[in-house]
């Protein structure tokens, strides 16, 4: 009887244990760990449908609206729901290879509950064909995200930018952390520099599902907010114009207002389609363009510097000016070059020009009267003019990193060459040659300063804006208007180098300048293109009121009169007509 009893004791004192690590066990679910289940539960029946913000729409500066945006549909499935014997089939809806599926769905890490993307940039057929079959597998889903069109393709694209996904370093960005990982951003251009504000805020769906995954009802839903739109000071008819007028030559046009700094027209060519970013660019394209030898991608408005060539003589005339060591009536004669040691330094024109006063030598683009002015001025004086008209330096326009140029003078030469200056140096710095060396932008920058009375604006892709100052040139008014007045006599006067860029619809003023690449004889044109002069053009219109200043480079193009001249022609006629329609509407 006793022994019975306590076996009876122990099986009790069994059963109050089990009882006990039951009522421990459901402690733990119901109340340690309550919430994670309940949160599981929810997410088996509950999905969360992210709607993407439309995009903000970047307009040009007369309205005209420059992209559109578009849907991004991706193929991706819930884990925790997708059967995976059914791999082999999914294959085939696809049209993707079964490994390429196994390798996304195999990695470490993944949420049973959040879709995985297995294949993105989907055709509006292909889009019906998946949905068609969708039932067939569980956890397959269509997400849409908002993308963009690009109305006018390639036209502006260094200056409009594209979309695309985040990179590796922007994802562990604080700037990005509420952008969802497979969400279109600015990458470039106008995108990239107003991304923010273009970006607007997502949304979202709580939306029940039965087993398979398809809608049962709406629970909740968070409306997205529309990204702002931004009119830009891009005039997109210039634009079209000046890129039509390059064709398939390689360089770059800056146009610009005078009086505000407003970029009006940025071209680098060759360019690039954005739309190849924004509906998800391969590998293989990207290779293609990264390793391209005309470098596609290269923004050449900013990041490509050249000497000036006879452009410079703008910088060498006014610091001649201004220190009274010339007057508008100096007269200096060219015979077709000067001798200085053992060198030579020509004249374009062999024969000579004659006898020159300042506002022909400007005209002519006489190199022996510049030949002349440098020597009397001295390397750092030019340094100190050329500087001052923000040459050497960058402009402050932020649209990528640009480069600064090459403004030398005794310092430079000492510190980057351990060698004293030469005079030699000096006279072919006095002309645009030699050490110096400029961007596109600077040279528009420059321009600008002689056509509005010497300031310096800051250049910004926002019309309207109250403009920013940048500088002040080291001129006095009358000095610019001596310059100006030879300007117009480049494009108006008989014997003038930019009389390519005349135009009956508004008095042009320019300067010709020809970059020699390499010395060569027998001319330029019988040589092989990559040792070809560049050609340089720069100009304002018109010249009573100036509304416009562009500096044109033509990369091997030649003569700035021949080649880049008729370019800026085109660009100014084009935004004038342009914008005479838009005053008379």
């Amino acid at each position: 009887m006793k022994k019975e009893s306590e076996k009876i004791l122990r099986i009790s004192y069994i059963v109050i244990v089990l009882f006990l690590l039951l009522i421990m066990r459901l402690w733990q679910l119901q109340v340690l760990q309550g919430s994670k289940y309940r949160e599981l539960s929810e997410v088996n029946r509950l999905r969360i449908i992210p709607i993407p913000a439309p995009r903000g729409i970047l307009f040009d500066r007369n309205g005209i609206p420059l992209v559109k945006d578009s849907a991004y549909y991706c193929a991706s499935i819930i884990y925790g729901e997708f059967d995976r014997s059914k791999t082999d089939l999914l294959s085939k809806v696809l049209n993707m290879p079964v490994e390429e599926i196994l390798k996304k769905i195999n990695k470490e890490g993944l949420s049973p509950f959040s879709p995985l993307r297995l294949k993105q940039g989907l055709t509006f057929n292909e889009v019906a064909y998946i949905e068609s079959r969708r039932s067939d597998f569980p956890g397959l889903i269509i997400e849409v995200e908002a993308s963009r069109e690009y109305i006018y393709s390639g036209i502006g694209s260094h200056l409009i930018g594209y979309l695309g996904k985040l990179n590796p370093s922007q994802s562990k960005d604080p700037a990005f952390r509420d952008v969802p990982p497979d969400a279109f951003i600015g990458q470039r251009g106008a995108e990239m520099l107003f991304d923010k504000s273009l970006r607007g805020t997502h949304g979202e769906r709580v939306i029940e599902v039965d087993s398979i995954g398809r809608e049962i009802r709406l629970l909740n839903e968070k409306p997205p907010i529309k990204g702002e739109d931004i009119r830009l000071s891009l005039d997109i008819n210039l634009q079209k114009e000046a890129e039509e007028a390059f064709g398939e030559r390689a360089g770059a046009l800056v146009a610009m207002k005078p009086d505000t700094g407003e970029i009006l027209g940025l071209v680098s060519r060759p360019s690039f389609d954005p739309d190849l970013f924004a509906k998800g660019i391969s590998y293989e394209e990207w290779i293609a363009l990264t390793q391209d030898s005309k470098k596609p991608m290269l923004n050449r408005a900013l990041q490509s510097q050249y000497p000036p060539g006879s452009t410079f003589k703008i910088i060498t005339a006014i610091a001649a000016l201004e220190e009274g060591l010339i007057t508008p009536e100096t007269k200096v004669e060219c015979r077709g070059g000067i001798n200085y040691g053992r060198w030579h330094f020509g004249c374009w024109r062999e024969g000579g020009h004659g006898v020159m006063s300042l506002h022909r030598a400007l005209v002519e683009s006489c190199d022996v009267y510049f030949y002349e002015v440098g020597k009397r001025l001295g390397i750092d004086r030019i340094y100190d003019y050329a500087s001052s008209f923000g040459l050497g330096k960058e402009t402050g326009f932020q649209l990528v990193h640009e480069r600064m140029g090459i403004i030398p003078n005794t310092k430079w030469k000492e510190e980057k060459k351990k060698q004293k200056w030469y005079l030699g140096e000096t006279l072919n710095t006095a002309i645009g040659q030699g050490y110096v060396a400029v961007t596109p932008i600077q040279m528009a920058v420059m321009i600008s300063a002689v056509a509005n009375g010497g300031n310096l604006y800051r250049p910004t892709l926002m019309k309207d804006i109250t403009p920013v100052l940048s500088g002040k040139v080291k001129a006095r008014p009358e000095t610019l208007e001596i310059v100006k007045r030879a300007l117009s006599g480049v494009v108006n006067e008989p014997g003038g180098t930019g009389w390519a860029a005349k135009s009956e619809l508004a008095s042009i003023c320019g300067k010709t300048g020809t970059a020699q690449v390499i010395a060569m004889r027998g001319g330029s044109r019988y040589q092989p293109e990559r040792f070809r002069d560049h050609a340089w053009f720069v100009a304002f219109a018109p010249i009573e009121k100036p509304e416009i200043a562009l500096s044109v480079f033509v990369e091997h193009g030649g003569h700035g009169g021949g080649a880049a001249a008729p370019i800026a022609k085109r660009a100014i006629e084009g935004y004038l007509k342009n914008a005479e329609i838009n005053k008379q509407n």
